[in-house]
């Protein structure tokens, strides 16, 4: 262990975020529980599955639903997971993917590094949100319709939507002391309370389906197989792009970064928090699926149900109108919890970026009374209300908001383990660290990310038309235009955040001289005490 390793792993928070160039301002009183819970909140299986079943269906099947999710989540834990968690043992900042991007390169890099991973973590960040509440506001929607003349429409929707996102608003700048009860709630609910509903409904459902049928059901319903497709989809092509359910689903587990500076011992906290926040989510999402697909009671009604929403005809079978209506009632309180939680992350992350000059440095402010980012709360709230509209002229909304969301989070994920890979001796071990394993685990990630941006940008319908065209790659393009043109004008202005071996004092507490990287020469050398 290094010198500079060694004063790390004795230093007390607010030392280690002063060692990182970064003063203590927001209220540090998370513990590894709801620091856990955050990023467990967000994942929310319930709430990517319940809202993408369809998509599941559709797109591959039970079949890829099953093995897909298997597949998905145990390559997700063991290099996305690891190398993240690695990482932010190192770095605990609540900048996340932007910040350790700077921090792992060197100095020539750092500010672009810093500017395109903190944009597309950014995109992501609001892409979740997005197809949370937004999706929120559609079960609200279709659950209306079962006992009553209610009639939803996209303008209605988006109604619905504003109304949840301000909600999220409110309790995020007014009640942050709340905040972590609103954790342990969604802890328990998304644990115990999913767990009783998948059990109820095996328990109850008339008759259930075969493990052959589950595990080996393959279903195209995209019509790609159709005359005219200019690419002939195999098996293999479904497959591939009907793993979106499963990869959207776990997503957000860089929650435990994001909220690193409000919770207690964040270097070891927040990376037992990303870890165990995917294993978790892992096991309970696997349950809940095939809760669900051995419980379907006729295949082909649920794909085609009027409802639009699989998993209610799956309850509407099982347990009646009023019985549905409670269990989705239930899971809707789960998905509120779940984009709660999401906004509190996006804006975390925006007020880091803003604070090292990202975005304008007025949104880097702190309320003084409510210790909370409260521009950034709301200027989240406003870019994912903006996100959602394309819904009230295109079909396929939602599904775009689910992939760029998914696409934007994990290249902003992969990009600092790259630099990390490219440069390796600019990383200070933390508390958690992968040893000899770190280098290949995170090619693992990298190539994983490579592959998923890919296929998540492939069209899944036809004929492809605007109303069913994927515009996941237009988005993510976009932004990466952005980035890349922006930084001509950006580069004079942006230096990304702070270096270690830039600091001498802060406020006059202690003092730190550290050079966290090698020289010119290649040698590290540390000074200076916590």
């Amino acid at each position: 262990m290094s010198e500079v390793e060694a004063q790390q792993k004795h230093a007390t928070d607010e030392e280690v975020l002063a060692h990182l160039g970064i003063e203590q301002e927001l209220k540090r009183e998370w513990g590894v529980l709801q620091n856990f819970g955050a990023s467990f909140s967000i994942i929310s299986v319930i709430t990517g599955i319940t809202t993408l079943f369809e998509t599941g269906l559709l797109v591959g099947g039970p079949a890829v639903m099953s093995i897909g999710w298997l597949v998905v989540a145990c390559v997700t834990l063991v290099s996305v997971g690891l190398s993240m968690a690695e990482i932010v043992s190192a770095v605990p900042s609540s900048g996340g993917p932007y910040y350790w991007a700077a921090v792992l390169s060197p100095p020539k890099y750092q500010p672009f590094n810093a500017w395109v991973t903190g944009w597309f973590n950014l995109l992501g960040q609001v892409g979740v949100t997005t197809g949370i509440s937004f999706g929120l506001a559609g079960l609200i929607s279709t659950v209306c319709t079962l006992k009553n003349d209610y009639e939803p429409t996209p303008g209605k929707t988006i109604g619905i939507y504003a109304a949840i996102l301000v909600s999220h608003g409110l309790i995020n700048t007014f009640g942050v002391k709340t905040l972590k009860y609103f954790n342990n709630t969604s802890i328990i609910l998304h644990s115990l309370g999913v767990a009783s509903i998948c059990i109820a409904v095996l328990a109850k459902a008339p008759t259930h389906q075969s493990a052959s049928f589950v595990f080996g059901k393959f279903f195209d319903g995209t019509g790609t197989d159709a005359p005219g497709w200019s690419i002939r989809a195999s098996k293999e092509y479904v497959a591939v792009t009907g793993i979106l359910m499963s990869q959207y689903t776990i997503t957000g587990f860089d929650a435990s970064a994001h909220m690193s500076e409000e919770t207690k011992n964040a270097s070891w906290a927040a990376a037992v928090g990303v870890v165990t926040s995917i294993g978790v989510s892992a096991v309970f999402g696997f349950f809940v699926i095939l809760a669900f697909l051995f419980s379907i009671q006729d295949f082909d009604s649920t794909v085609a149900s009027p409802t639009g929403q699989p998993v209610l005809q799956i309850f509407l079978d099982v347990f009646g109108v009023n019985g549905a209506i409670v269990l989705m009632t239930f899971i809707m309180v789960c998905v509120w919890h779940c984009g709660l939680f999401s906004i509190a992350s996006n804006s975390r992350m925006m007020y880091s970026f803003a604070r090292d000059g990202g975005l304008p440095k007025p949104l880097s402010h702190v309320h003084g009374k409510y210790q909370v980012p409260v521009r950034t709360i709301w200027l989240a709230v406003l870019l994912s209300f903006c996100l959602a509209l394309p819904s009230l002229g295109s079909s396929v909304a939602f599904a775009a908001a689910t992939s760029i969301a998914t696409i934007g989070l994990y290249i902003s994920y992969s990009l600092p383990v790259l630099i990390k890979l490219i440069f390796p001796r600019y990383f200070v071990k933390g508390p958690f660290n992968l040893g000899k394993l770190s280098k290949f685990i995170n090619i693992i990630c990298c190539s994983w990310v490579g592959f998923i941006t890919v296929a998540f940008c492939l069209p899944t319908a036809n004929p492809v038309t605007s109303q069913t065209l994927n515009y996941s790659a237009v988005a993510v393009g976009i932004v990466g235009g952005w980035a890349l043109l922006s930084w001509i004008y950006f580069r004079k202005h942006f230096k990304g955040p702070i270096r270690p071996e830039d600091i001498e004092r802060i406020d006059g507490t202690y003092s730190l001289e550290v050079n966290a990287g090698p020289d010119e020469k290649g040698v590290t050398t540390a000074s200076g005490k916590f």
